[in-house]
């Protein structure tokens, strides 16, 4: 099978390139030479292949401000959008004098006055001077993120895509729910249904885990069997056209204590909708932090909340970054991925995650999956247990 590298939409590109743009004039950057992928895939719209991975900083694109022409490493034609002409390309190389030449022939290398980079090498530090003599290098990365940070309404529509592919998958894998199946099954029943949904491209590499009744962030065992009782959560993750959407829930199994998994839902709901009210534009990322303290819940091991959009992007909220939570303020525009999570010894934990959109008018969210689990509704069977499936 042929396979068929697309560029992002044009008005998609387009709205991003302008803020890249902006953000450039604003910080009097002439040129900006970029290496990481994601901010790569921002301004050119351009997928490349063969770039999974941690690798040394390269000079991947370059932006000149005062013609807006984008220049690309690129061996071949194929998914390159068309404002981006083929002799505006260049190909690999091994040796990096050949790459500073490409940048000596950038319009104006020899006289602008500040060049930004989004990450630097020893050697490149050493080399980027040799093509803009007259430069001064500066950090590049607090413009890309100023940025990425506010997503256009194309951006969105592309987002709330990805995130229904990864919704779709949950619900294959919730489907699979039943004692005696195995994370790894219910895992495999969630890629399998990202696959038919035209993503390859997990982002999460755990799908399903039975949460455990003894320590509030272990598995319940360690041969990942599910069994009677359990509290089954699931995450699902996709990175579909370069926009991450991830969306977590929690469901029972067999049978349970209706009583003490509906009062633990109920904590989880309380939790979850005073976070996703936090989500307001002029707030600060630490009051997500605050909203555990609040309701007295354990805060959890990974993120309460970060950015979704070209990949896991900032603001990262964690106890461990408080003094930067406090400083990162909601702005409309921003998409947060935002997690809720209960534990109650004896019983398990309910964790869930939510696409909340920082809107002028308050949080919207994204996500659609039922997130109460249907678990308050089948408490009528109180201390006898429920059963799902």
């Amino acid at each position: 099978m042929a396979l068929e590298i697309l560029p992002d939409a044009a008005d998609l590109r387009r709205g991003r390139r302008e803020r890249a743009l902006a953000q450039m004039a604003a910080r009097d950057i002439d040129i900006l030479v970029l290496g990481r992928q994601a901010n790569v895939r921002y301004v050119t719209g351009a997928p490349q292949l063969w770039v999974a991975g941690t690798r040394p900083f390269g000079p991947i694109c370059e932006v000149v401000r005062s013609t807006g022409e984008i220049y690309l490493n690129s061996t071949w034609d194929e998914g390159i959008p068309d404002e981006i002409p083929h002799e505006n390309l260049y190909g690999l190389a091994w040796n990096p004098m050949t790459l500073v030449e490409v940048l000596k022939a950038l319009p104006g290398a020899a006289t602008v006055q500040r060049v930004g980079t989004d990450s630097l090498t020893p050697t490149f530090a050493q080399l980027l001077p040799m093509a803009f003599p007259n430069a001064e290098i500066v950090d590049a990365e607090p413009a890309l993120r100023a940025a990425r940070r506010i997503k256009t309404a194309d951006e969105i529509a592309v987002l709330r895509g990805a995130l229904s592919v990864a919704e779709t998958a949950l619900d294959a894998a919730r489907a699979e729910l039943r004692a005696g199946v195995s994370e790894q099954t219910l895992t495999g029943a969630l890629m399998e249904a990202m696959a038919a949904g035209g993503v390859t491209t997990p982002a999460t590499q755990d799908g399903a885990w039975a949460t455990s009744k003894e320590h509030p962030w272990q598995r319940a065992r360690s041969d990942g069997r599910i069994e009677d009782g359990d509290l089954v959560a699931f995450s699902a993750g996709v990175l579909a056209d370069g926009y991450l959407g991830e969306v977590g829930r929690t469901w029972p199994v067999g049978g349970v204590d209706g009583s003490a998994v509906a009062g633990l839902y109920d904590r989880w709901d309380d939790l979850r909708e005073r976070l996703i009210a936090a989500c307001r534009p002029g707030s600060p990322a630490s009051e997500l932090l605050a909203v555990y303290e609040a309701t007295g819940e354990r805060l959890p091991v990974m993120p309460v909340a970060h950015g979704l959009g070209l990949g896991f992007d900032p603001p990262v909220v964690t106890p461990q970054l408080r003094e930067t939570c406090a400083q990162e303020i909601f702005e409309p525009g921003m998409v947060l991925a935002v997690t809720a999570y209960v534990w109650e010894a004896g019983v398990g934990a309910v964790f869930g995650r939510e696409a909340v959109h920082v809107t002028a008018d308050g949080p919207e969210v994204l996500t659609s999956s039922p997130s109460s689990m249907g678990a308050r509704a089948n408490s009528a069977g109180e201390n006898a247990g429920v059963g799902i499936g």
